[in-house]
């Protein structure tokens, strides 16, 4: 295989693997492509749960022509027993020889052992092709394993001068119909969706991904200490359909929790801040419940917290063509900054016009 051709079907695998993003927490959402004399044989991704991992799935699909194949994997192959055998085993006893991986995997339970086991076997491993790309799809998973939290991508809808929503609190809609929609498809790459509590009691959301067929839905996340949001909202009615789960204080009324619990809410206790709940505690929390990709939507003082606590991976903003003034509600609240080298920097990542309003994408410099 040549170098050319390696970054083709690495490309593909990626491709593959983003399929997964969102149904496969707390597994990573990986691809694999096998190829058996320049002839794709067998193509997989990890499938909704987690389980078959993408390298089973391709290899059933490849069946005898596995052998003496070059697989590419987005990342390195597990190498631990748990509800299924190791990858890692699964190539060996496959036949193939040579296996072509993005990223090593640190999961302290794999971290290299995957790549031992192929070495050990004689099969030929290549590593770092496309692993830029590749860190990229699996920053969730990483930050989950090494720091114990997921990663997080805030979204804000705003006018061109930064509110979202006027004097009233009127903010329905600010950007026009296919950025609602674009937003949706980025839901539906997320294992969660988060909002805090203000915005669940004064926009009553729904937090689904819709207009996109059957597709599966995130978990939606509410943030609320005291967990004053409506027992009779569009959350609590719909609780049995899709979950929901609830970051509150230790504090929070017991007969509020016993409620939610009973509409068949989960319910995360963490710890505070002041007169917030601590950010960084509810991120563990929810990377301890499995969750490797939030989604959150704000508000704006959700969106403080989490800034100030250097929580942020990626900015998503969609920016519309209208002033609102001083008066509105600004989409991030007060950071108590003195100077501007304390405010947090992101990298511009893309930028592109979403119907009439703008959708700019910015990371932090070690997510790309």
């Amino acid at each position: 295989m040549t170098a050319a051709s390696d970054t083709r079907y690495m490309r593909l695998a990626l491709g593959l693997g983003r399929r997964g993003q969102g149904l496969t927490w707390p597994n990573p959402a990986v691809g694999c492509v096998i190829v058996n004399q320049d002839r794709i044989v067998g193509r997989g991704w990890t499938q909704p749960g987690g389980r078959p991992h993408a390298e089973v799935v391709a290899l059933a699909q490849a069946g005898a022509l596995a052998r003496g194949a070059t697989v590419y994997v987005t990342l390195e192959p597990c190498a631990h027993h748990g509800q299924t055998p190791p990858c890692a085993e699964a190539l060996v006893a496959a036949g193939v020889a040579r296996v072509v991986i993005a990223v090593q995997d640190s999961d302290p339970r794999v971290d290299g052992a995957g790549v031992s086991i192929l070495t050990q076997n004689g099969i030929a491993v290549e590593s770092g092709i496309c692993a830029t790309e590749a860190q990229n799809d699996h920053a969730g998973f990483f930050l989950r394993t090494d720091l114990g939290r997921p990663l997080v991508t805030l979204k804000l809808a705003s006018s061109f001068d930064g509110r979202i929503a006027t004097g009233t609190g009127q903010s329905q809609w600010i950007t026009d119909a296919p950025a609602r929609r674009v937003v949706h498809a980025m839901r539906a790459r997320h294992d969660a969706v988060m909002v805090g509590g203000g915005t669940a009691r004064h926009d009553d959301p729904f937090l689904t991904v819709r207009g996109l067929g059957d597709v599966p839905q995130p978990v939606r996340v509410v943030v609320s200490r005291r967990l004053d949001i409506p027992l009779m909202g569009a959350l609590a009615r719909t609780t049995t359909e899709v979950p929901v789960l609830l970051c509150h204080g230790q504090d929070a009324d017991p007969v509020l929790q016993d409620t939610w619990r009973d509409l068949g809410a989960q319910l995360l206790p963490c710890a505070t801040r002041g007169s917030q709940l601590d950010p960084r505690d509810v991120l563990q929390k929810l990377g301890d419940h499995g969750l490797t990709r939030v989604f959150c939507e704000g508000g704006s003082a959700l969106a403080a917290s989490l800034i100030e606590a250097d929580l942020v991976d990626r900015l998503v903003g969609f920016t519309a063509g209208m002033a609102i003034g001083a008066e509105g509600l600004p989409n991030i609240g007060a950071l108590g900054l003195g100077n501007l080298s304390e405010a947090a920097r992101f990298k511009l990542l893309e930028l592109k016009q979403i119907g009439p309003d703008i959708c700019h994408v910015w990371t932090r410099p070690y997510v790309v």
